[in-house]
C-alpha cells in the first residue's frame, strides 16, 4: 500500500513540475506552420487538412470555451490543451518507468523494500523529467499541434499495456487490452502515432503467457506487424470504402435515395458486430469475445471521423477537401491529394514514364438526377516507369518535377548513378543515370537514416549546434556534446569563441550526458531482462527508425522534421530512468553504502547533471512567453489591404496565421485569402464561389463545375498562329467554352483544353480604376491603357486558370493583392505591376517606374507604404529581451526589413529624407540588434541614413556592421580549407565583398576615418 500510495504522490509531482514548466513557456497565441491551422479548424469545429485530427478538434474546441468570449484568448486555451497533454503524457511516462523498474527489482511475491522503492521513484524522476525537458518533445508541448495529444495517448498505452501485465492473472484483466484498443481508436482521430505501439503490446501478451523461444519471438513480431498492417491497411481504410461500395450500389445500381447504402452498411455491421459479441460471450469463448470487445471500442475511437462528414456538410469556410460523404471520405482518409509515395518497391527519381494506366474515378452526389455521377474518370493518370529504373526498397525516387532540385541532391548523398541508353515513348533515344542499389542504400543510410533520424535524436541527448535548418555539411543543424575536442572532430569547429551573427540561444550543450546514461540503462535493462528491454526496444524502433523507413523522405524538407520522432525519444528516457538503478547499484557496491544514502546521493548527482542542464539548456528557445510574430504577422498582410481585398498567397506560413486572425480574432474578415498551392483542388475553388464573413465570392467568369476534377483542368499550349495579343477576356471565354474546337487530342488520346496564344492583353477600365479606388490618387495621372504579358509555361494548371479568370473578371473592381510578385512570375511576368505596400504587392495598371534596384520584387507605392509600416503594423514584441525570435520568425523578418529597404529608396528618390529617416529608426526600434544581428542587408541601411543626412546613425551602424562583419570572417577561416570551401565559400566572398562596398560608401559621403578603418579590417582577406 505504502509503495502505491509514494508511486501515485511522486507520480502527480512529476505531472505538475512538466505542467507548470509547459504553462510557463506556452505561446500565447498562435506560432507558425500548422497550428494556424489546428487553432482556426478546432474553435469553429472546422474541416482541416487530410487525413483530419476530429479527436484533437473535439477536445481542443471544448478548450476554447475557457476564453469566455475573449478571442484574444482562444489561441492560449487551445495551446493549453497541448500543455495539459503533454504533462499527462509525463505522468504516464512516470508510471511505465516505475513499473518496469518494479520488474526488474521485485520479483512476483517479494516485499518492497524501503530502499528498492526509492531506487525505482528515483528511475521514474529523472527519466520522466528529462524527456519533459527535451528540445523535440518540449517544442510540441507548448503550441497547438497534433503531435503534443498523440504522444498523450501513445504514453497511455504503452503504460496500459504494462498496466495489464501487472494484472494479467486477476479476473477481467482484458478490460485493459480492451481500454487499450479504445485508446488506439480514440488516437486515429488525432494521429496515428499510437497503433505503433502494438508490437510493444503484443510482444507483451506473449511474454506473459507463453514461455519465451527465439521462433517464439519471431512469430510474435511477425504477427505484431501483421496486426499493424491490417489496422492501417484494411481496418482504418476499408471501412469507409466499404460504406461507400454500398452507397454506390444502393443508389446507382437499385434506384434507391442518398444515404439508404449507407444506413443499410451500418445496420449491418453493427449488427453482426453486436450478433458476435453476444454469441461469444454466450458460448463462452472469452478470447474471442476480448477480441471483438476491442475492436468495438477501437471502432468507438473511430467514429470521431463521423463529425468530419457533419460539419462538411455544414459548408464551413475552411473545409479542405470536402469530405461530404462516404465516398468522399475515403479519399480524404487515403490522403489523395497530396499523391503517393514508393514505399517497398517503386520508381528511381530519374524512371522515365512509359505508360500511364486508370486510377480511380471521382464521384459527385448529382440532385438532380438522384445518383452519383463521374466527374472524372481518371483515365491515363497513374504514371507507369520504365522497369529498369524501378528497384525494392526505393530510396532516391522524388523527381525534379515534384520537388526541384532533387536529382542534384540525390547525387551529392548518393551517388552519380549509371548511365543507361532509353528509347521513349516518342521514338527518341536518350541517356539517362540510373542510381545503383548500392548508392540507393548509401542514401538511405545516410539521409534518411543518418541526417533525417540519428541527428534529430542526437539533438535530444547530446546537444544542438543551433536552429538554422540544415541541409547537410558542418554548417548547420548538426548534433555537438559541449566537448571541445569531439565537436571540432564533428563540425570542424570546437565552438567555443562564436560571432555575435552565430550565436544562438538555441544552441544545446548536455556533454553527452543524458546520452551515456541512456545507454547504461540500456545495457542494465538487457543483462536484467532481456524480455521486456526488446518490448521497449521495439517501441523505440517502431516511433523512430521505422517511421523514418515509412515515410521515405523527399529532399529538401520544409523544416525540420524531428518531432515526428518524440516518441521514441521517450522510449529512450525509459532507459534513462534505468541507468539510474544501474549507478545507485554501482555505487551500493562499490563504496558499500546503505539504506537510502545511495539513492539520495545518485538521485541529487544524476538530476543536476542530466534534467537541470536540459532545462537550463533549453529553457531559452523553448521559452515561447511574450512570443506575437505569427499573429502579428499575418495580421499585417491583412492590414495593409484595402477593403474587400482580394490577398493571394503561397504556403502555410503566409496562410494559417491569417486563417487564424480572420477566423478566430475577426480580423479583416472582408478581405478574402485564396491560397495558390490549395487552389489546384476543385473544393477549394468551390469555396471561392461564396460569401464568407464580409468577403464577397471570387468574381469568375467559368462557372465552378468547369473546376471539377478533369483532364479540363490542365490547358496546354497549342500554337494556331495567332499573330498579335490577345485579349484575356476572350482567352478566359475560349477555355470556357464547350466548343470540340477548343479542346486538342494527345497522344495518349487524352483531350485537353488548349489556349491558343501566349501573349496576352488586357485593356483597363480606367473608370473602375477610379471608381473603385484600385489606384490611389497620386498615381492616377501613370494609369495605362493596356496592360501587356507573356504566359511563359506551356501548361495551365487549375490554380493558373483561376488567377487568369480571377484578373479577367474583376474588371478592376476589387484590389487584388500578392504576398510577392515571384507568386506567379513562373506563368506571368507581370511583376512590374504589382505595387509594394507594407507588408503585401497590389497589383495595379499603373506604369512602373524603374527606380528599384530589385526588379524582380515589383514596384514600389512609396507613400501607401511609409503609412502602412508606421502606422498599421505590429511587429510580434521581438524586441522584448526576454522573446526568443525563433528560426521562423527570424525568417519573417526578412520581409520587413526588405520593405523598409524598398520603401525608403523610393522615399530618398521622391526627396522624402525625413519620413526615410523615420522608417529606419521604426525597423530599428522594433527589431533591433542584438536580437536581430545585421547582416549584409544591413548595407543598404547604412547607405540610406548617409542619404537622409543622418550621418551619427550611419556611423554607429556602420561600425557595429563592421565589427560582425570581420567576427564572421575570423569564424569562417577558423575552420580547415577544405571545410571552408565546401561550407562558407560564398559567405567569405560576400562578407569580404560587403566590407569593401562600405568602405566604398564611406569614401562617397567623405567619412575618410571610417574608410580607413573599414580598410584595415580589410588587410588580412586582401588577396
Amino acid at each position: 500500500m505504502q509503495y502505491r500510495k509514494v508511486n501515485l504522490i511522486t507520480g502527480w509531482l512529476v505531472f505538475f513540475i512538466a505542467l507548470v514548466v509547459y504553462l510557463l513557456t506556452v505561446e500565447p497565441t498562435v506560432s507558425w506552420w500548422d497550428p494556424g491551422e489546428h487553432i482556426s479548424t478546432s474553435y469553429k469545429l472546422q474541416v482541416g487538412h487530410p487525413p483530419g485530427a476530429p479527436t484533437f478538434i473535439l477536445i481542443t474546441r471544448f478548450f476554447s470555451l475557457f476564453a469566455f468570449g475573449n478571442l484574444s484568448r482562444v489561441a492560449v486555451m487551445i495551446n493549453i490543451a497541448s500543455v495539459l497533454s503533454s504533462a499527462l503524457a509525463i505522468l504516464f511516462l512516470f508510471w511505465t518507468i516505475t513499473m518496469i523498474a518494479k520488474k526488474l527489482l521485485i520479483r512476483n511475491g517479494e516485499e518492497i523494500t524501503k530502499d528498492n522503492m526509492w531506487t525505482i521513484m528515483a528511475a521514474g524522476f529523472i527519466g520522466a523529467v528529462t524527456f519533459c525537458f527535451t528540445d523535440s518533445f518540449w517544442f510540441s508541448a507548448v503550441e497547438a499541434n497534433v503531435f503534443a495529444m498523440s504522444f498523450f495517448f501513445t504514453s497511455v498505452t504503452i503504460w496500459a499495456i504494462f498496466k495489464w501485465d501487472e494484472v494479467a492473472d486477476q479476473e477481467h484483466h482484458y478490460r485493459w487490452l480492451v481500454f487499450v484498443m479504445f485508446m488506439i481508436g480514440l488516437s486515429i482521430g488525432v494521429h496515428l502515432l499510437s497503433l505503433l505501439t502494438i508490437p510493444a503490446l503484443t510482444m507483451v501478451f506473449y511474454f506473459r503467457r507463453f514461455k519465451a523461444t527465439r521462433w517464439g519471438i519471431i512469430f510474435a513480431l511477425v504477427i505484431s506487424f501483421i496486426l499493424v498492417s491490417l489496422l492501417m491497411y484494411v481496418i482504418i481504410p476499408w471501412i469507409p470504402k466499404l460504406a461507400g461500395m454500398f452507397e454506390l450500389f444502393f443508389v446507382n445500381g437499385l434506384g434507391l435515395p442518398f444515404n439508404s447504402g449507407l444506413i443499410f452498411y451500418f445496420i449491418l455491421f453493427i449488427g453482426l458486430l453486436v450478433w458476435g459479441l453476444w454469441r461469444t460471450r454466450k458460448s463462452g469463448r472469452t478470447i474471442l469475445n476480448a477480441i471483438l470487445l476491442s475492436l468495438t471500442f477501437l471502432l468507438i475511437g473511430y467514429t470521431s471521423f463521423l463529425t468530419l462528414v457533419i460539419r462538411s456538410n455544414a459548408d464551413t469556410p475552411i473545409n479542405e477537401d470536402k469530405p461530404r460523404d462516404a465516398i468522399s471520405l475515403v479519399s480524404y482518409l487515403n490522403r489523395e491529394q497530396y499523391g503517393t509515395w514508393p514505399f517497398l518497391y517503386g520508381q528511381y527519381y530519374t524512371a522515365p514514364i512509359v505508360d500511364y494506366a486508370d486510377g480511380n474515378p471521382v464521384y459527385r452526389r448529382d440532385n438532380q438526377s438522384g445518383k452519383y455521377i463521374v466527374i472524372d474518370d481518371r483515365k491515363g493518370t497513374i504514371p507507369v516507369y520504365d522497369p529498369r529504373f524501378t528497384t525494392i526498397f526505393p530510396r532516391m525516387w522524388c523527381s525534379n518535377e515534384e520537388r526541384p532540385g532533387s536529382s542534384d541532391f540525390y547525387k551529392s548523398w548518393g551517388g552519380p548513378g549509371q548511365a543507361l541508353e532509353v528509347t521513349l515513348p516518342d521514338g527518341k533515344s536518350e541517356t539517362i543515370s540510373r542510381p545503383t542499389f548500392g548508392e540507393n542504400l548509401k542514401f538511405f543510410f545516410s539521409y534518411q537514416i543518418n541526417w533525417m533520424y540519428m541527428r534529430y535524436f542526437m539533438w535530444n541527448f547530446c546537444g544542438r549546434q543551433d536552429d538554422i535548418q540544415g541541409t547537410g555539411g558542418i554548417k548547420n543543424g548538426n548534433w555537438i556534446s559541449g566537448i571541445p575536442f569531439l565537436d571540432k572532430w564533428h563540425v570542424g569547429n570546437s565552438l567555443t569563441d562564436l560571432p555575435d551573427s552565430v550565436t544562438q540561444r538555441a544552441s544545446h550543450k548536455y556533454f553527452m550526458l543524458p546520452l551515456l546514461l541512456g545507454l547504461i540503462g540500456f545495457y542494465f535493462h538487457v543483462k536484467k531482462d532481456y524480455r521486456y528491454s526488446l518490448v521497449v526496444l521495439l517501441f523505440f524502433f517502431m516511433t523512430g527508425l521505422a517511421i523514418t523507413i515509412y515515410l521515405n523522405q523527399k529532399p529538401y524538407e520544409p523544416r525540420e522534421r524531428d518531432y515526428s520522432y518524440a516518441a521514441s525519444f521517450m522510449a529512450f528516457s525509459v532507459w534513462i530512468g534505468l541507468g539510474v538503478m544501474w549507478l545507485i547499484d554501482l555505487v551500493r557496491r562499490k563504496l558499500r553504502m546503505k539504506g537510502w544514502l545511495p539513492v539520495a546521493l545518485v538521485t541529487s548527482v544524476v538530476t543536476l547533471l542530466v534534467p537541470v542542464i536540459v532545462a537550463s539548456q533549453n529553457w531559452k528557445d523553448h521559452d515561447r512567453s511574450g512570443k506575437y510574430a505569427a499573429r502579428d504577422f499575418a495580421a499585417n498582410y491583412l492590414k495593409s489591404c484595402d477593403k474587400d481585398a482580394i490577398l493571394v498567397t503561397n504556403g502555410d506560413n503566409d496562410t494559417f496565421p491569417l486563417w487564424y486572425n480572420q477566423e478566430v480574432e475577426a480580423v479583416r474578415t472582408d478581405v478574402r485569402v485564396m491560397n495558390r498551392e490549395l487552389a489546384s483542388g476543385s473544393w477549394y475553388i468551390e469555396q471561392m464561389y461564396k460569401k464568407y464573413y464580409d468577403s464577397d465570392p471570387l468574381p469568375l467568369m467559368i462557372p465552378a463545375s468547369q473546376y471539377e476534377p478533369s483532364s479540363s483542368n490542365v490547358a496546354v499550349y497549342y500554337d494556331t498562329g495567332i499573330k498579335g495579343y490577345v485579349e484575356l477576356k476572350d482567352l478566359i471565354k475560349f477555355i470556357r467554352s464547350d466548343d470540340p474546337g477548343t479542346y486538342v487530342t494527345m497522344q495518349s488520346g487524352v483531350k485537353y483544353k488548349f489556349f491558343p496564344t501566349k501573349k496576352i492583353k488586357i485593356t483597363i477600365n480606367k473608370e473602375n480604376c477610379v471608381k473603385y479606388g484600385i489606384v490611389p490618387a497620386y498615381f492616377r495621372d501613370k494609369i495605362i491603357d493596356t496592360l501587356y504579358f507573356t504566359i511563359k509555361s506551356n501548361y495551365l494548371y487549375r490554380n493558373d486558370l483561376v488567377l487568369l479568370d480571377l484578373i479577367a473578371g474583376n474588371d478592376w473592381k476589387r484590389p487584388i493583392y500578392l504576398v510577392s510578385p515571384p507568386t506567379v512570375k513562373n506563368f506571368l511576368d507581370v511583376e512590374p505591376y504589382c505595387y509594394l505596400e507594407g507588408w503585401v504587392y497590389k497589383f495595379m495598371p499603373v506604369r512602373p517606374d524603374n527606380t528599384n534596384s530589385m526588379p524582380s520584387l515589383g514596384s514600389v507605392d512609396a507613400r501607401g507604404c511609409y503609412d502602412i509600416l508606421m502606422n498599421r503594423c505590429a511587429w510580434g514584441n521581438l524586441a522584448d529581451p526576454h522573446v526568443y525570435i525563433d528560426p521562423e520568425s527570424l525568417n519573417n523578418t526578412l520581409r520587413p526589413k526588405m520593405n523598409v529597404v524598398l520603401t525608403c529608396q523610393m522615399l530618398l528618390e521622391n526627396g522624402m529624407k525625413k519620413e526615410c529617416k523615420n522608417l529606419l529608426d521604426l525597423y530599428l526600434e522594433k527589431l533591433p540588434d542584438p536580437k536581430l544581428v545585421y547582416d549584409f542587408y544591413n548595407l543598404s541601411f547604412v547607405e540610406m541614413y548617409f542619404r537622409s543626412g543622418d550621418t551619427t546613425s550611419a556611423l554607429k551602424m556602420g561600425n557595429r556592421l563592421a565589427q560582425i562583419l570581420v567576427q564572421n570572417l575570423n569564424y569562417y577561416t577558423s575552420f580547415s580549407k577544405k571545410d571552408q570551401e565546401s561550407a562558407f565559400g560564398d559567405d567569405i566572398q560576400i562578407t569580404i565583398e560587403s566590407l569593401r562596398r562600405m568602405q566604398s560608401m564611406a569614401e562617397h559621403y567623405d567619412q575618410k576615418a571610417f574608410a580607413d578603418k573599414i580598410g584595415g579590417l580589410l588587410k588580412p582577406w586582401n588577396l
